[in-house]
């Protein structure tokens, strides 16, 4: 599971050593350690041109675990060869080992197949590519998990973390005897946090979460797009859907209560694009455009606290809901901060009432 994240750890390096059959993968605490020596020559970090499929495309891809896995194969095969032609290149690197193409619009399952050379329809280099990708997958499942283990002292929030990631897995990965020792592992760890949630556990075989936090204490980051880029890429989305609604002789409206037109669809926007249309910092949106992408913000971010309220009533802990919002808090972007007033304040408070809670939780028990 890896990262293209520029300037962080050669994860190159990491994923060739992943990159293995689906029967005799390297562990994931092994990558994160780095002692993977299959190495993919001059292969870099540096991230792809930014080529994704098409949302017909990724939908395609993500049938879902029903569909059948020699399908999800033969489409991850095709996908590649896409992309490929899209970029006008012929092979995953360059002559400097710089991505050539990006795998952020294939899903968990293919990049599985593409990295485990399921079929045995896959390069080395497009293992290796696929491999990174997975990595920085689990990065990002652990680092906002382990932002949140350093302000409230509970190292059990990243192991329930990766727990919740590794249990995401499809029923080939988790056939797999690295996906049972690894899973095997968080169950370890989790009891062990549950002693002292202050420490990290030791001597745990197997152990992605302490390797990831050997290597990322502070919980690993990410490269992001460039904003003002993100803002283009999502008048460019709007303005395809714009372009449909007039073939079919429509007007794309952002009003839920007209009743005539095509209501513009902003699900298909990560929080990052809304976040730049409802900031608007180069003027390319409409009064119209930043409101519903606001509206379409705040509806997002009500189900984030309910789901965490949620979360709070289905354990039985009330701490829960301020572990929830400080989870969801450091998995966002500061642009998506700013858009949703989720403020440096709003996280101290939370902080504040974890530790409240569990404070008050500990006495009750001692009593």
């Amino acid at each position: 599971m890896t990262s293209i994240t520029n300037g962080l750890n050669n994860y190159a390096q990491y994923g060739a050593a992943y990159a293995r059959t689906a029967g005799a993968q390297t562990s994931l605490a092994s990558i994160l350690n780095g002692s993977g020596d299959d190495v993919l020559p001059g292969a870099s970090t540096n991230a792809a041109t930014q080529l994704t499929l098409s949302a017909a495309a990724r939908a395609q891809l993500a049938g879902g675990s029903s569909k059948d896995f020699s399908a999800v194969i033969s489409d991850s095969r095709a996908a590649i060869d896409k992309l490929y032609k899209a970029a006008n290149v012929a092979a995953p690197y360059d002559a400097s080992g710089k991505p050539t193409i990006d795998l952020l619009g294939l899903d968990r399952r293919a990049l599985f197949a593409i990295a485990s050379n399921a079929g045995g329809r896959f390069t080395d280099a497009e293992q290796t590519l696929a491999a990174t990708n997975r990595i920085s997958q689990f990065n990002d499942a652990l680092s906002p998990a382990t932002q949140t283990a350093n302000l409230i002292g509970d190292f059990s929030t990243v192991y329930k973390a990766a727990a919740s990631y590794l249990d995401g897995a499809s029923s080939e990965e988790k056939a797999t005897a690295t996906w049972q020792a690894e899973r095997a592992a968080i169950t370890q760890g989790l009891a062990a946090t549950q002693s002292d949630p202050s420490k990290i556990p030791a001597g745990i075989s197997n152990d992605p979460v302490a390797a990831y936090l050997a290597r990322y204490p502070s919980g690993s980051t990410t490269t992001a797009k460039d904003f003002g880029s993100v803002a283009k890429q999502a008048r460019a989305a709007l303005d395809d859907q714009a372009k449909q609604a007039t073939a079919a002789g429509k007007l794309l409206v952002y009003d839920p209560a007209r009743k005539t037109g095509q209501q513009a669809d902003l699900s298909v926007l990560d929080n990052r694009a809304l976040s730049a249309i409802s900031l608007n910092k180069d003027d390319l949106f409409s009064k119209e455009e930043v409101f519903a992408a606001k509206r379409e913000l705040d509806s997002r971010n009500r189900a984030s606290i309910l789901s965490a309220l949620k979360q709070s009533q289905t354990s039985g802990n009330p701490a829960e809901f301020s572990l929830g919002l400080l989870n969801t808090y450091a998995g966002m972007s500061a642009e998506e901060r700013t858009a949703t007033n989720w403020t440096p304040a709003f996280r101290d408070n939370a902080v504040q009432s974890y530790k409240a809670t569990n404070s008050l939780l500990s006495m009750l028990k001692r009593g």
